[in-house]
């Protein structure tokens, strides 16, 4: 294995955590701040996609898309708590595990009602589609290298929003002691409300900028939710940096063990997973 070929897996490893990244952490804020087990979360992700494949059709700009089916997506988040999720937060998580996955069954079936069960494809910007050179014969697309940094410019984000500011505090609150957030006054319904609709769009941002890279096709949302909750469990419940991580642990293992050992690649993941259980049982970082 030469050096360009070692960097291309490493870049696709980089991006391919970063974007697990970007559904997990969604997942995990979930679950640390409201307690609430979503098996709903892959289907978000899917929805993103379908999202990107259906807006970009219309608008004939793929950063437009993005931009609309983010605010899309934060407000049916935000709709399905208020009608749904904040109905669970007292239930016992068989009964939250029963509702969500019950609603993967009902997204799926709308994605097949609506669009159907084909494969489709989503079209790289005309200004993002072309590759860059790595050595003398290999090259890498230049779309994926953008979606590292933008990946990467939302982590950004993320860590400024929950470890700099007023709202962030409070979502870390929430998850140390909802009870004693109550007592200070802060409403914990307008909380939930927007962690699940953050979860949510982060969720479908993912699939919407992955779409390019990859296929937009059914059964896509149950691929990458059991990845996440690895990352979940991996990263440590309800910890978003352990998230991160995570992720790109999961990542790497996955990358290079295709490349390595193609015919134990499947289930490369769960020997890092157990190999990290065994050392922390509470996962790499505590909530």
């Amino acid at each position: 294995m030469d050096l360009a070929l070692i960097l291309i897996q490493t870049l696709n490893a980089v991006q391919y955590g970063l974007l697990l990244f970007l559904v997990a952490s969604g997942l995990t804020l979930i679950f640390g701040v409201m307690g609430v087990i979503n098996l709903a979360h892959g289907s978000f992700y899917m929805m993103g996609a379908y999202l990107a494949f259906s807006l970009a059709a219309f608008t004939g700009n793929l950063l437009l898309t993005i931009v609309i089916g983010v605010v899309l997506s934060a407000v049916l988040g935000a709709l399905l708590e208020w009608a749904l999720y904040s109905h669970l937060y007292k239930r016992n998580h068989l009964q939250q595990v029963l509702l969500t996955y019950g609603l993967i069954l009902i997204f799926e079936e709308l994605r097949s009602v609506l669009v159907g069960d084909e494969v489709y494809s989503v079209k790289v910007p005309a200004w993002l589609d072309f590759s860059v050179p790595l050595g003398s014969v290999m090259t890498y697309p230049a779309y994926r290298l953008f979606m590292s940094g933008v990946c990467l410019l939302v982590a950004l984000g993320l860590y400024l929003l929950i470890q700099r500011t007023t709202v962030g505090a409070r979502i870390r609150a929430g998850s140390s002691n909802r009870a004693m957030v109550q007592i200070l006054g802060i409403d914990i319904d307008w909380l939930y409300r927007l962690v699940f609709a953050l979860g949510v769009a982060l969720a479908a941002f993912a699939g919407m900028i992955n779409a390019p890279a990859s296929t937009v096709s059914p059964g896509m949302g149950t691929q990458v939710l059991i990845v996440s909750f690895v990352v979940v469990i991996v990263g440590g419940i309800g910890s978003v940096w352990g998230a991160l991580l995570a992720s790109l642990l999961i990542a790497f293992a996955d990358t290079f063990g295709k490349v390595f050992v193609p015919d134990y690649a499947g289930i490369a993941i769960y020997v890092v997973m157990a190999a990290i259980l065994l050392w922390r049982p509470e996962g790499l970082f505590k909530s």
